[in-house]
């Protein structure tokens, strides 16, 4: 619900957010000479926990049912063959490795360290290095449904976007396997609920000045404090660091996005100059907390590097020709030339002319054409007959992922002529992680770097539905209409992934089964 006060001064754009609140009664007569649009948080606080506990339970679930059915023999599948071990030496040694793992040690220490939690919890075996990856895509989906509702203003939208997560069957998949993509997909997330509510927040205070009469006459706005939100916002990045390096990118656009939201909320409460007001007030703590953060906690995430003495590249100073840095400490010297090998491993992992059977470029990433075989294993028993087929497929529910392209039209459109933040924010969540990979086209690539977009591919089509499914002013019928509409999408991806399941989690099925599961000639 929305309460727009009236505006003599003729400003219309952007208009100021207060959350979870009614301004002050006026006395009457009394006017804001200031552009006020109150869009309160939903009043079902409770029933809006509830639901979202109630989604998480049956996401963890599904994440964590027979989890470690799918194994080469035992031993892990895939790219679990690097990381597993990595962190089972992290386990022995203090949260570090010692062995370069044929020059594959190519990924900082985070996402091995969260693994290595597990494997001490269950010992080394499928479910001890596979929990903590579905844990966190558990908490994935507890995340998309409070940023859904908090981005819509409906507990009903958000309980549709946490189901829509569990569905997807990339986030499924990468939720259960021994791999560094779903950590940093659930620390990004974390980041992005953090700058929302802080975008809420800031509002928020802006608001209060507003309603007090406080703005500062000099042209530039009030001062906003310390934005814990914000800092929160900074430690999530650098955690995301910490897993692989490609958060960076995370670092640009949500610091580039902060600002902005903070020019505009200048804007909206009537200050003069908004951008140069946000250049001056907010960009100096925004690159504090979004750029320094980032970077003081992922060096912090190197400390068990920094107290062993045997981990990779630890003494790079004494054992390496030409380090370089040469007047920083040496530790950090050690550090620096270690990066660097490993920006060159990644920078030189081409295949232009001999490609992994199951590699796929960016372009075939938003409407997932071409999966991966993480497992595969015929002549087994399980489906009633003596040669069955036990595989696990890495694909995005088709019902969803299909839909990329057009939700990502509208969600341009929607940004661009309507001025809708919503969508536009959705736009640089997706950005983030997809474009930079069209940078080197010839480094090899895989449908599972895709991991952190599905969540806002999930946010773009929630706010579709909610098109769809109208508003409080709009007659019943439609409204009803509407519910059935995305009653009826709902339940097509509910039953597309329960069709995709058996690929998904390995499960023996017959031959023709798995046939009838290869839809297209790229997934084959």
């Amino acid at each position: 619900m929305s309460v727009l006060v009236p505006n003599p001064g003729g400003r219309s754009a952007d208009e100021l957010v207060n959350v979870g609140r009614r301004p002050p009664a006026r006395q009457p007569g009394e006017t804001d000479p200031r552009p006020l649009l109150d869009v309160t948080m939903p009043t079902d606080r409770l029933r809006g926990w509830l639901v979202t506990i109630a989604v998480t339970v049956v996401a963890g679930l599904v994440r964590l049912w027979d989890l470690g059915r799918a194994t080469n023999e035992g031993t892990p599948v895939f790219d679990e063959k690097h990381y597993v071990p990595q962190a089972w030496q992290m386990l022995r040694n203090g949260g570090y490795e010692d062995n370069p793992g044929y020059e594959l040690v190519a990924h900082p220490p985070v996402g091995k360290q969260l693994i290595a939690i597990g494997e001490w919890l269950f010992g080394y075996n499928p479910w001890g290095w596979r929990i903590m990856a579905a844990l966190c895509g558990t908490v994935m989906v507890l995340l998309v449904v409070r940023i859904a509702r908090r981005m819509t203003r409906s507990t009903l939208l958000g309980a549709v976007a946490g189901v829509l997560l569990i569905c997807d069957g990339l986030s499924h998949v990468q939720s259960r396997v021994g791999m560094l993509d779903v950590f940093q997909a659930m620390f990004l997330l974390a980041a992005f609920a953090c700058l929302l509510a802080d975008r809420d927040q800031v509002r928020s205070r802006m608001w209060q000045v507003c309603v007090e009469g406080r703005l500062d006459p000099s042209g530039w706005g009030p001062r906003l404090g310390f934005r814990w939100w914000r800092f929160g916002t900074g430690l999530m990045l650098g955690l995301a660091c910490g897993v692989k390096w490609n958060a960076i990118y995370y670092i640009m656009a949500f610091g580039l996005l902060s600002v902005v939201w903070d020019a505009l909320a200048r804007r909206a409460a009537g200050v003069r100059r908004p951008w140069r007001a946000a250049l001056v007030r907010d960009t100096a703590p925004a690159l504090w907390s979004l750029v320094a953060i980032p970077l003081l906690v992922y060096f912090a995430t190197w400390a068990g590097w920094f107290a062993s003495e045997t981990a990779t590249d630890r003494h790079a100073v004494i054992t390496a020709d030409d380090v370089g840095f040469g007047s920083l400490p040496d530790a950090l010297r050690s550090l620096l030339y270690y990066q660097l090998n490993v920006l060159d491993f990644h920078t030189h992992l081409v295949t232009p002319k001999n490609p992994h059977p199951w590699e796929s470029k960016p372009w075939a990433w938003p409407m997932g054409m071409r999966p991966m075989l993480y497992y595969y294993e015929s002549g087994i028993s399980g489906c009633g007959r003596s040669n069955c087929v036990g595989a696990t497929m890495l694909i995005g529910t088709p019902a969803m992922w299909w839909l990329a392209l057009p939700v990502a039209g509208w969600a341009v459109w929607r940004a661009t002529s309507r001025m809708d933040w919503r969508y536009a924010t959705v736009l640089v969540g997706y950005g983030a992680g997809y474009l930079p990979w069209f940078t080197n086209l010839d480094r090899q690539m895989y449908f599972f770097y895709a991991t952190p977009l599905a969540p806002f591919l999930v946010l773009g089509i929630v706010l579709v539905l909610g098109e769809v499914l109208g508003t409080a002013r709009d007659h019943l019928e439609r409204r009803q209409t509407g519910l059935l509409a995305v009653s009826l999408y709902v339940g097509l991806v509910v039953a597309n992934f329960v069709w995709l399941w058996p690929i998904l989690n390995g499960e023996p099925i017959t031959q023709e089964h798995w046939q009838a599961e290869l839809w297209l000639p790229s997934w084959r």
